[in-house]
């Protein structure tokens, strides 16, 4: 855990230089670490260097540890990006502050109703499904305009941006090409693509936030 901090100095620092690079300003690049299977002693060093958004894919998870750290560090800004479940939603909206995968019709009409409920409204992201893989999740890169034409207008969920996962055998470039050209197209301004293992492509090609887990954290332990 000693060697977090010094990890996430390397990742930021990477992150200037491939923003140099490409021409952009670092400043306008956000790390979100992604501290998914870490308990919250290992995500305090993290915290304790300065670094204030993060990433969990799973709601439970995030509900065990992330309350508590959240009350020492108020200013943390927390990101759902896995996979929610409709049964799920109530506590997502309470808990996260961002939610990057919004896949499917039922899920935003969830999201909605749920803010509009709780007076909460969390900024969210569509996850497009670039790779057109059957086990993944996300949307197919034909459905995006329609799906983002009933999510902002029909049920006024406020969809800020667009995320994806490439194939993990594949050149991400074309990928996080594609995902940044259907972004501006519609306007928007967030555009979450990159990790660990790719994420200077990411950001030469146009990535607003970075997804960046092991490289800062070291290998997950999933037993």
């Amino acid at each position: 855990m000693s060697d977090i901090p010094h990890a996430l100095a390397a990742v930021k620092q990477r992150i200037a230089e491939s923003a140099r690079a490409a021409g952009r300003d670092a400043a306008a690049i956000t790390l979100v670490a992604v501290s998914k299977t870490h308990d919250a002693d290992a995500i305090r060093p993290a915290l304790a260097a300065g670094q204030r958004v993060f990433g969990e894919n799973r709601v439970q998870e995030a509900k065990g540890k992330w309350p508590r750290l959240k009350e020492e560090f108020p200013e943390v800004e927390l990101h759902l990006i896995g996979p929610l479940q409709t049964n799920k939603v109530r506590d997502a909206v309470a808990l996260f502050d961002v939610i990057e995968t919004v896949d499917r019709p039922k899920l935003a009409r969830a999201l909605a109703d749920e803010m509009e409920r709780s007076g909460r409204s969390i900024p969210c992201l569509l996850q497009v499904n670039t790779g057109r893989e059957p086990q993944k999740a996300g949307l197919d890169p034909d459905s995006v305009d329609s799906m983002l034409r009933l999510a902002r207008d029909e049920y006024r969920l406020p969809v800020i941006g667009l995320m994806c996962i490439p194939p993990a055998d594949q050149d991400p470039a074309p990928h996080f090409r594609l995902l940044a050209d259907m972004a501006a197209r519609h306007g928007l301004a967030v555009i979450s693509m990159g990790m660990s293992s790719d994420f200077p492509t990411a950001i030469g090609l146009g990535a607003t936030h970075v997804r960046v887990g092991s490289a800062i954290f070291g290998a997950r332990d999933y037993g």
